[in-house]
């Protein structure tokens, strides 16, 4: 099938079809004789006659019928492929309300990127997610989609890619004990009340990071509650607590005020992209395509 022109084949598939060369060639808005020579040019490749002309009609010989099963199903598939992607990329065009907790870091940023180049006249208008709210602004439909900090589960809610997975640190006052360690357990949680979550997060999702006991059952004090990230890190400087941040948030927020400890023997903070399934479109697909492509 080398050098086989597509061109030829939509002619032969039309006059197939219409079984006239003048109504194939209105279909395909070229003359009739040039439809006679794009089925000519398809004989020779392919080394017998596909069509029998005479004045009064036009039929498929037995190799033209065999040709016409060969490839219509193929060129329908393709043609209802090529539609799809003409269908999804106007989908795309327009604005995505992403919503981020925390950081929109690097990470981020490289799929926003990523997204606006593989999709021209797209745009991403970013909107941050107060920490004590992390599904709201989805249900409310204030955003499009949302990168939220793990574990999701949401019953009307599509995890997209998962990513980000950081260490945990522990945020605690520059005179607090811990913050001449290198490091602390996560059995030592049990020495510190923690900074909670306030506000509407579901109870599952506030003590996944601010936990009533250490993995090996200990209890750990309740601290304060925050409802924001800044909110919680200075109840941290003001001794009142200490809190637990990923890796990368805790070095975007560095500062005199708190100092930041690793903890060994908690799982890794993760991010998810999330979106509610029944506003999903193209466009939200298409964002989930580029941040997947730029995961690790």
């Amino acid at each position: 099938m080398g050098g086989l022109e597509i061109r030829e084949l939509e002619a032969f598939l039309a006059l197939a079809e219409e079984l006239h060369f003048g109504r194939a060639g209105e279909r395909l808005r070229v003359s009739q004789s040039r439809v006679s020579q794009l089925i000519q040019a398809l004989e020779r490749r392919i080394g017998g006659r596909l069509v029998e002309r005479t004045s009064r009609r036009v039929a498929l010989t037995p190799l033209g019928h065999e040709l016409l099963a060969g490839i219509k199903p193929a060129y329908d598939s393709l043609q209802r492929a090529v539609e799809d992607v003409r269908d999804a990329a106007k989908g795309v065009r327009g604005s995505l309300r992403l919503g981020f907790q925390g950081v929109a870091w690097d990470h981020i940023l490289n799929a926003i990127a990523l997204f606006h180049d593989r999709h021209p006249g797209s745009s991403a208008d970013l909107a941050e997610i107060p920490l004590a709210d992390p599904f709201g602004p989805l249900d409310r439909d204030e955003v499009d989609a949302a990168i939220i900090l793990m574990p999701v589960e949401e019953p009307g809610l599509v995890l997209g890619p998962v990513f980000s997975k950081e260490p945990q640190t522990l945020a605690v006052p520059p005179h607090h004990p811990f913050a001449q360690r290198d490091s602390v357990t996560a059995e030592e949680l049990a020495d510190v009340p923690l900074v909670g979550v306030d506000g509407p997060a579901p109870e599952y999702w506030r003590r996944a990071h601010a936990p009533a006991r250490t993995p090996g059952g200990l209890a750990i004090g309740e601290g304060p509650r925050a409802r924001t990230l800044q909110e919680g890190l200075t109840l941290v400087a003001a001794g009142r607590g200490a809190m637990l941040l990923c890796r990368h948030t805790a070095g975007y927020h560095d500062r005199h005020a708190v100092t930041f400890v690793p903890v060994t023997g908690l799982d890794d903070s993760r991010l998810v992209l999330a979106w509610r399934r029944d506003r999903e479109n193209a466009r939200i697909r298409a964002f989930a395509g580029a941040l997947a492509a730029t995961t690790d």
